[in-house]
């Protein structure tokens, strides 16, 4: 039997444990408008939109995960001392900085030339040559600082706000605070490097919904074969049959709901059954590059050997923005040093491949959406983990070792303040020195463009409520349109 006419003895003593004090309890949360509604088909899904605490102008967000660690001054951040004294040693460095405390070597220019792009006249590096011309679209901030020179707990810090495992996302926080505008597709897309160089280092933590409820879990595109598992129907099964199978693990799930207390765990459980279902016509449909004009695919590099990959991929991101889909995160590199901008190694080739990735689709992605009128409502993020240091690596091909102390970020669209650069390094481009903004900060002012005040969008776990700032984190408003 799916009920019973009398309770479990269990169900009884919760039931008469709370005793008078609950209908007072409720009574005075009505009043104040603090009880949950009674509508349960919005309960049972936790990936309804939701309205932020003040209108953001951001709806949905594409990052650009530049993983590795990009050095800032061979891209966004001009360092012209740097090439004065390149060959000279960094007075007062600490060489416990870096990850190879025995490599460290004198100061080294930055081996590409930079020029002033835009009304802004912002310099950038010659790595950049599509990029370069959206930057009046772009709100810079140079001053960046992280705890950690190692990857995973660097990559924790960015995607988290924690340099530890198992905290929610970024991606999860937008999603448990806002919902989702597409029953069909997830909220919350990730996709890594599809040229066989792994996840970043840290895996699937980096897009964990942490103690968040498992709904707002990142959804990750594999990127090779079917981007998502189980999306075909099995030989030999109906859509009739699925129906049916579907609609009675509805009816078991929601039966145990109503025999005992609210278990969100189970109703996420039972809303990612029907997404599942639901999935296996919208989401096909919506990774088809090949529906785009050959205008668009020309635009993002689609065909050209060098960005092929990356061109589909933020072109993909599109197309799932534009059908509601809250958050979607791109990963530029994979596991090991010479398969992302970890550029230890011989910098010059390191960072040239992988900006020939990623220059002309990010630079498509800002003219798509701009031309579609997306850009204002989607907030577009261009930041790694950590920066890289002025000094070289030594080598045959010399390259630079990690650096927390100085790391460039850039957002467009969404909010976002074009055309301004925000903070400074010190002249050599080794630590954030002018306006520092922790990484705290930095997704403060995120979610602000989304609409949230970042100290207000909590979750309880644990007995306290917990926020993607911590106990920290201030809005860069200067950054903010």
């Amino acid at each position: 039997m799916l009920s019973s006419t009398f309770p479990t003895r269990r169900q009884l003593l919760a039931r008469c444990g709370a005793g008078f004090g609950t209908l007072a309890l409720a009574d005075l949360l009505a009043r104040q408008g603090l009880l949950a509604s009674d509508d349960t088909t919005k309960s049972l899904n936790p990936l309804a939109p939701k309205k932020p605490h003040f209108p953001g102008k951001a709806k949905a967000v594409v990052w650009i995960f530049v993983n590795g660690g990009p050095s800032q001054v061979d891209t966004w951040d001009y360092k012209p001392e740097l090439a004065k004294q390149d060959g000279k040693a960094l007075p007062g460095m600490d060489k416990n900085t870096g990850f190879f405390i025995n490599d460290v070597g004198p100061l080294m220019k930055s081996p590409f030339e930079f020029k002033q792009y835009g009304q802004s006249g912002k310099w950038v590096s010659s790595i950049f040559p599509n990029l370069s011309k959206h930057v009046d679209k772009m709100a810079f901030i140079h001053s960046l600082w992280t705890e950690s020179n190692n990857h995973s707990p660097a990559l924790f810090m960015m995607n988290t706000g924690l340099p530890r495992m198992g905290n929610p996302s970024v991606g999860s926080w937008v999603t448990y605070g806002l919902g989702s505008e597409n029953e069909n597709l997830p909220g919350f897309v990730v996709m890594s490097d599809p040229k066989g160089r792994g996840l970043p280092k840290g895996h699937t933590l980096n897009w964990t919904s942490g103690f968040l409820p498992g709904a707002f879990q990142g959804t990750w595109l594999k990127p090779s074969g079917d981007p998502i598992d189980n999306l075909k129907r099995p030989a030999g099964v109906t859509s009739q049959d699925q129906e049916a199978d579907l609609a009675l693990m509805t009816t078991l799930n929601r039966a145990r709901i109503d025999q005992s207390a609210p278990d969100r765990e189970l109703e996420a459980r039972i809303k990612s059954f029907e997404l599942a279902y639901r999935m296996q016509a919208a989401a096909p449909e919506a990774m088809d590059v090949a529906r785009e004009t050959k205008e668009t695919q020309d635009l993002y590099g689609i065909g050209r050997p060098e960005c092929d990959h990356f061109a589909k991929q933020c072109l993909t991101a599109r197309r799932l923005v534009e059908r509601g889909v809250r958050f979607v995160q791109i990963y530029s590199g994979g596991m090991d040093n010479q398969l992302s901008w970890d550029g230890h190694i011989d910098i010059k080739g390191n960072h040239s491949q992988f900006a020939g990735e990623v220059d002309r689709p990010v630079a498509a992605l800002l003219t798509d959406l701009q031309n579609k009128g997306l850009l204002d409502s989607t907030l577009v993020i261009w930041a790694g983990e950590f920066g890289r240091l002025p000094v070289s690596q030594k080598g045959n091909k010399p390259g630079r070792d990690h650096n927390p102390h100085a790391n460039t970020a850039w957002i467009a669209g969404g909010g976002a303040k074009g055309g301004v650069s925000y903070g400074a390094t010190d002249d050599v481009g080794y630590k954030a020195a002018v306006d520092r903004a922790d990484t705290h900060d930095f997704h403060a002012t995120l979610l602000h463009l989304l609409g949230f005040d970042h100290e207000k969008l909590t979750y309880m776990h644990n007995g306290r409520r917990y926020r993607l700032t911590d106990v920290h984190g201030k809005v860069i408003k200067a950054v903010v349109a």
